[in-house]
């Protein structure tokens, strides 16, 4: 098959705004879809449909503490999770795995036990367990 070919056919959505070609970008924050007569026009929207996490799986049976509708399995760009099935307007979501709580106790606080967790970009440490509600333990 010849190259040109392989570039010839355009499907390429229209622009809601003005009507022009929508054109892959890049940005800071990775690519997205603008308006080819930008700066006129300022629409963009991005890739990926669902930023906030797409359903994996509905947890028949477990429901939302907070307004009562069914939890569902999300994947979101942090890893899996578990969230409202109502979202956006619940915005209700918990861990999959709870940190493991250790029988030691916090040597800053003397309170609390410490508990591990796990950073952004996976690495484990360990911090107190009383953390969120107490802001001497840093």
């Amino acid at each position: 098959m010849a190259k040109s070919a392989l570039f010839t056919v355009r499907n390429n959505e229209s622009c809601p705004k003005c009507g022009a070609e929508l054109v892959i970008r890049s940005g800071k924050h990775g690519p997205f879809l603008g308006c080819s007569q930008y700066p006129a026009c300022d629409y963009v929207r991005p890739l990926k449909s669902s930023a906030d996490g797409h359903i994996v799986k509905v947890l028949e049976g477990q429901v939302c503490p907070a307004c009562g509708e069914n939890l569902v399995l999300r994947q979101g760009r942090f890893g899996m999770f578990i969230g409202c099935s109502n979202y956006p307007e619940c915005e209700h979501t918990e861990l999959i795995d709870k940190p493991d709580e250790t029988a030691i106790t916090c040597p800053q606080c003397r309170t609390g036990h410490l508990v591990q967790r796990r950073s952004r970009y996976g690495k484990t440490f360990h911090s107190c367990g009383s953390l969120p509600g107490v802001s001497i333990c840093h």
